[in-house]
């Protein structure tokens, strides 16, 4: 399966839309949403609260609840 280039979510065979750049890129989609957000609104995913890209981030720089000991 190939992931999306906008939401990082896999796109299951027969689904999605390909677009492909004048110099060769290749960007799969899952839906008209992300195509139109990534290419026309040139929204960044990792701003972007609905993408598993955003979702993975913030868990990455979420600080740890854990209270640290040092007495």
């Amino acid at each position: 399966m190939v992931k999306s280039s906008f939401s990082g979510q896999e796109i299951p065979p027969g689904r999605g839309i390909i677009y492909a750049e004048k110099d060769g890129k290749t960007h799969y989609f899952l839906s008209q949403k992300e195509k139109s957000n990534f290419l026309k609104k040139k929204y960044k995913p990792h701003k972007t609260k609905w993408t598993k890209i955003y979702q993975l981030e913030k868990q990455r720089t979420k600080p740890s609840s854990k209270k640290s000991a040092t007495k």
